[in-house]
């Protein structure tokens, strides 16, 4: 059994946190100290914590006494600005620098890849720098934990996140010009949280994995499966088809480990709409 913090319980956090409590001893935090509460009652350790940049909480300490730390924080790039982000992620590597702390995994983003598509993927073997990183908040972020570092570490790069409420087909309801020809780099949600845990159970380390299904479906064939089975709107109109659009993301690498995607077409993503 190996103490495990998990720095954000969010949407892939939380239900990693139940799949190792089942034989670790697991703790994670939350920003809020309502949903820390909640969470407590669900039977896992949750702990209030944040980082404004500079940590503020009570307990969070207990954080870094683990053996295994999963860092779950994206940047929230809607709400608050690549430098604070940064600032949160520096914070943080100190704090891990000076902790009990052997081993962490850093949830990081296929955004860092190069925006140009291409007929071949992306794969973790890519070579870039911050001038050819796609998102350089996240590529500076993932350098901030990989350089002159004493634990071992490694790096998931999930795609797009979804499933259960998180339905693509209604962020384009109704519509217009929408991209439909390209193919997507989707990943259900609890096979995000099943490929964490599973790095950590055959101690996978040192390495950088996409998070990816190995199915790359249609965007228009998503959009429509979620029109037929869930019945939102289906866009207006679709922008023309060109070549040589896709942009896509290889999740081989985490296949050659034995892993099993649960869902590895994103058209048969479970999803629940709520009212």
């Amino acid at each position: 059994m190996s103490k495990i913090s998990i720095v954000g319980l969010g949407w892939i956090g939380l239900p990693l946190a139940k799949i190792l409590s089942s034989e670790h001893s697991v703790c994670g935090s939350t920003t809020s100290a309502d949903k820390a509460a909640s969470i407590q009652k669900e039977g896992i350790n949750a702990i209030q914590f944040a980082l404004v940049p500079f940590p503020q909480g009570k307990g969070f300490q207990k954080l870094l006494t683990s053996d295994i730390m999963v860092i779950n924080i994206p940047p929230r790039s809607r709400t608050s600005t690549g430098e604070l982000f940064l600032e949160q992620i520096k914070f943080l590597r100190s704090m891990v620098d000076q902790s009990s702390v052997k081993k962490v995994l850093f949830v990081s983003s296929t955004g860092v890849y190069p925006e140009a598509n291409r007929k071949a993927a992306y794969t973790e073997a890519e070579y870039f720098d911050k001038d050819l990183a796609g998102n350089e908040t996240i590529f500076k972020s993932e350098l901030l934990f990989s350089e002159d570092r004493n634990f071992d570490l490694t790096i998931v790069r999930f795609g797009g996140l979804l499933g259960d409420e998180r339905i693509p087909g209604k962020y384009v309801a109704g519509k217009e010009n929408i991209v439909g020809h390209t193919r997507v780099n989707y990943i259900y949600r609890n096979d995000a949280s099943r490929m964490l845990a599973w790095i950590i159970e055959k101690d996978l380390w040192n390495e950088i994995y996409n998070g990816v299904a190995p199915i790359h479906t249609l965007r228009k064939d998503v959009y429509d499966q979620n029109v037929h089975d869930l019945g939102f709107e289906p866009p207006k109109s679709y922008q023309n088809a060109s070549q040589d659009d896709d942009r896509l993301i290889s999740g081989d690498k985490i296949l050659t480990t034995g892993f099993e995607f649960e869902y590895p077409n994103p058209l048969d993503f479970p999803y629940s709409r709520k009212s």
